[in-house]
């Protein structure tokens, strides 16, 4: 009987990990999402979609169930998901890994500033000269940017907020990846003058970053919540692969 390992996460490293390991005959992959996004790109092999419920859920899941193996590929901000990973698969005693793509670093030429929250982030802008905003935290952040009437924001996201949108703040509705060029049009046509974004990592979004660059633009870059501690982990969908075939 082919073991049944559960992918979390919709992420671009989960696609390609199930990718892989729908090839092997001997594993049968789940690919868990939240659902928190319209029309999302779906994983080969089977697919969940909605949350477990906590915990508890998780743990009566990975259950009833019969999977053998977690592997984490959340985004690095679903820090909720990941601890509910982390204390369901403890419970159960099931093999749990953490993948994470690598966060971006500054060059030398980029102007961050690192804020360790939403909260602080904000903080940082209403303290700062900039008046027009490029942000890209997604939408469920809006509400710690809001409150700051007096600056103008570009806020782009996938599917639109699910409150009212204040009249200072602007929606552009967008999928990456995205281009350079593409970036700079945007960032120049509505004369932006500090971007706001978390550090996901990836390929998929770095062009605004290159273009923020380029335009000698400050970035306040909200930093990674903090993984758990003891919980192996791996950077790429090659190390994943090579970790659970080698249980």
């Amino acid at each position: 009987m082919p073991r049944r390992v559960l992918i979390l996460g919709g992420t671009a490293e989960a696609r390609a990990l199930a990718a892989t390991l729908t090839q092997d005959p001997g594993l049968h992959v789940i690919s868990s999402l939240a659902g928190r996004v319209t029309n999302p790109r779906l994983p080969e092999g089977e697919v969940r979609l909605g949350g477990f419920g906590g915990p508890d859920g998780l743990s009566a899941y990975l259950t009833t169930q019969n999977i053998q193996a977690v592997i984490d590929a959340t985004h690095p901000f679903a820090e909720k998901m990941t601890a509910s990973a982390t204390e369901a698969t403890t419970r159960t005693r099931t093999p749990y890994l953490i993948l994470r793509r690598p966060a971006w670093h500054p060059t030398p030429q980029d102007h961050w500033h690192p804020a360790p929250s939403l909260t602080t982030a904000a903080e940082t802008l209403r303290t700062s000269p900039h008046q027009r905003v490029f942000l890209t935290t997604g939408r469920r952040s809006l509400p710690a940017f809001t409150p700051l009437t007096t600056r103008w924001f570009l806020a782009r996201s996938v599917d639109p907020p699910d409150l009212p949108v204040p009249p200072n703040v602007h929606i552009l509705l967008a999928r990456g990846p995205y281009t350079v060029p593409g970036e700079r049009h945007l960032l120049q046509t509505h004369d932006i003058d500090v971007l706001i974004t978390k550090n996901s990592g990836g390929p998929l979004t770095t062009a605004k970053l290159t273009a923020a660059r380029e335009l000698n633009l400050p970035v306040i870059m909200i930093e990674r919540p903090a993984l758990p501690d003891d919980v192996p982990r791996t950077e790429t969908v090659e190390e994943a692969a090579r970790w659970l075939l080698s249980r």
